[in-house]
């Protein structure tokens, strides 16, 4: 019976590059609206609820696969492995933007940002150009990789918890 069981790498690979191919469908629509560069709320939410229902699909699916049983620790290597998965799959897709499909995606992003904060008229131009600096030396590849990794694996991990406490069921004979 051991050997049949179903394998969490397995299932998080299939889901996380269902993630990561719905991630760039997503991005390829910013793009085509050249919203890419802008970000905020409604982008992020939409991220996270796409990033949940493919761990939540992915835990259940293995769960049936392993006779509905799923512990707490696959659960959790399921949910993060989709979205590390996801996440190298949008990294190297976000590359591809910002270094050659538009590579002043950085710039346009710096100058958005520079508008909005100017709108809300919180901080001084001093203070906006000083942040925008900031914000500019952490825009190269390196940072946008990093970044993104920890990211995936953060949010990977948090999204996973209470789904994978709904979900999990563990094997009552083997106590």
């Amino acid at each position: 019976m051991e050997e049949n069981q179903p394998k969490t790498g397995k299932y998080a690979m299939t889901f996380g590059l269902i993630l990561g191919a719905v991630n760039v469908v997503f991005g390829l629509m910013l793009f085509a609206l050249d919203m890419h560069y802008q970000g905020g709320i409604p982008i992020f939410v939409v991220s996270v609820l796409l990033m949940l229902t493919l761990i939540i699909i992915g835990m259940v699916q293995f769960k049936k696969a392993n006779n509905g049983l799923m512990s707490f620790g696959q659960g959790l290597k399921i949910g993060v492995g989709i979205c590390l998965i996801g996440g190298i799959v949008g990294i190297i897709f976000n590359l591809l933007i910002t270094n050659v499909l538009d590579p002043d995606t950085v710039q346009k992003a710096l100058e958005y940002q520079k508008g909005q904060l100017m709108e809300s008229g919180k901080l001084t131009s001093d203070q906006i150009e000083a942040q925008l600096d900031g914000q500019k030396q952490f825009s190269t590849p390196f940072w946008q990789v990093t970044f993104g990794l920890l990211f995936s694996v953060i949010f990977g991990f948090l999204l996973s918890l209470i789904p994978t406490l709904v979900i999990k069921k563990k094997d009552e004979t083997l106590k």
